[in-house]
């Protein structure tokens, strides 16, 4: 079974030192999402349309609601992976530019080799987080000088625009309209027909048009939310995670728990846990 072993949370979102041995389902983040491997058995993400390969020398980056998975080989042994999930507000302050991290096209692509100083970084980074769990500027230190060499190694932050940028945040008005009903409703279960209908479009369009809108299907979408919601919730609230689990429309404990492993790799209880051995 998958084990989180440091999992810090913060301005900069949250970093997840994980040991993993078990898949996760197709789902995606509000956040650029790095991957890197720490050590234990080379393994493989399914990006997009790709598999790509995450080991020692290569890394794994995915755009902000861009569809991803963890493929496991049942036959290779776990792979720790120290997995960022970084706010764009956060990367802002380096750059203005990099506000542009929570969009699509700010990694040029899925993976690429790692340099010397991102494999050194990383690992001083998985370090710290292990040996000093409460030193948290020492960790947001070196999560900031490891995200500056990721991101001037893999984007084309030079060449991003105010249009390109101001694209990057457009919404179609009637989608934006279904997205913040569904953001104040995370209970209700995706009905496409009733969605298309409020949005006053044919199921097929509404479809389209919310995929091109969002990169992800409604269903993703509100999955997405959920998880961060329930992310949220099990770090800062003490209440039952069968109360957190009814507020976002799991009718049994066991259904919560089951969303929330698969697609944050460990149970609310242990996310609970280690999120808080710093606090």
């Amino acid at each position: 079974m998958s084990n989180a072993l440091r999992i810090a949370h913060g301005a900069f979102g949250r970093v997840a030192l994980l040991d993993m041995d078990r898949p996760l389902v197709r789902h995606a983040h509000p956040h650029c999402h790095v991957l890197l491997k720490v050590e234990g058995a080379d393994t493989q993400f399914a990006v997009g349309e790709g598999l790509v390969p995450l080991t020692d020398r290569s890394c794994v980056l995915v755009n902000g609601w861009e569809p991803h998975a963890y493929v496991h080989d049942p036959n290779r042994p776990k792979t720790i992976i120290l997995a960022l999930y970084i706010e764009p507000d956060w990367l802002k302050t380096f750059r203005p530019g990099w506000v542009a991290s929570g969009g699509a096209g700010f990694f040029a692509q899925p993976g690429g080799e790692v340099s010397p100083r991102i494999h050194r970084l990383t690992h001083d980074l998985a370090a710290a987080m292990m040996a000093e769990p409460d030193a948290k500027a020492v960790h947001e230190a070196l999560l900031a000088d490891l995200m500056i060499a990721v991101v001037e190694r893999f984007t084309p932050w030079r060449s991003f625009s105010i249009r390109s940028l101001d694209a990057q945040r457009r919404m179609d008005w009637r989608i934006r309209r279904v997205v913040d009903g569904m953001r104040a409703n995370l209970a209700e279960e995706v009905d496409t027909s009733t969605l298309a209908k409020e949005a006053g479009l044919s199921r097929a369009h509404f479809f389209r048009l919310f995929e091109a809108s969002t990169n992800v299907p409604p269903r993703i979408y509100l999955n997405v939310m959920r998880v961060e919601a329930a992310v949220a919730a099990v770090t800062a609230e003490d209440g039952s995670f069968t109360h957190i689990g009814e507020r976002l429309g799991f009718a049994a404990p066991s259904h919560f728990t089951r969303f929330f492993r698969d697609h944050t790799g460990v149970t609310p209880s242990e996310f609970r846990a280690i999120s808080r051995i710093a606090m």
